[in-house]
């Protein structure tokens, strides 16, 4: 049966084919290239991924990132279509759908809404509850950094503290654009904002959000 992980996956792949390793993306300084590398790198290379999270480690990332950036595109895209190696943990279904649903998602989007053309994607809500039920978890370390207090709400009044503070901002949204929001793409999330004009305008500016 195929997963929510898998299908985000697929997905991705088909769209870094069709947009081929030049396009933009809503990674500062990233190309659709780059995007591949960085996944196929976490999925592959777990001595260098630790670099995105631990200064040390980040010169041996920056330079692993470079050469699988520089190996053919369409290998990069089969990497990706293929998984992880076999002895990955990520091979494991509930590890897969607990680390990737959000990584492919997120990165879809990354690709998709850096175009001139792009539109909203319809949603099925049993994906929608999925995209939730993650971003629930992880509301507190994706705002920890924010300047101000952040509330996530849905359009049926559901809602997530990512940062306790005052004044307090509420966006509201469906999960997947309260997901992208939540991650740093706030410009290019579809989400209401209320709440005091100043700390709204740190909100969207700030670099703080996500991990």
């Amino acid at each position: 049966m195929s997963t929510f992980a898998q299908r985000e996956r697929l997905l991705f792949a088909d769209l870094l084919e069709t947009t081929g390793p030049d396009a933009p993306t809503l990674c500062e300084g990233w190309q659709t290239r780059d995007l591949a590398a960085h996944v196929v790198v976490r999925e592959r290379r777990p001595d260098a991924a630790g670099g995105a999270l631990l200064k040390p480690l980040a010169p041996r990332l920056e330079k692993v990132m470079g050469e699988y950036a520089a190996k053919p595109y369409e290998e990069l895209i089969q990497l990706i279509r293929t998984g992880p190696p076999r002895f990955s943990p990520f091979q494991l279904k509930q590890i897969d759908e607990a680390a990737n649903i959000v990584e492919f998602y997120v990165h879809t989007e990354d690709v998709r809404r850096a175009q001139p053309d792009w539109t909203p994607r319809e949603l099925d809500p049993v994906f929608q509850e999925a995209l939730w039920s993650r971003l629930e978890r992880t509301a507190r370390l994706l705002g920890r950094g924010v300047p101000t207090g952040v509330v996530l709400r849905r359009p049926d009044g559901q809602t997530a503290v990512a940062h306790r503070g005052a004044p307090v901002v509420t966006v509201t949204g469906e999960p997947s654009e309260l997901l992208m929001f939540a991650f740093g793409r706030q410009s290019a999330a579809k989400v209401e904002l209320d709440g005091d004009e100043n700390a709204i305008a740190k909100l969207h500016e700030s670099k703080q959000l996500g991990i």
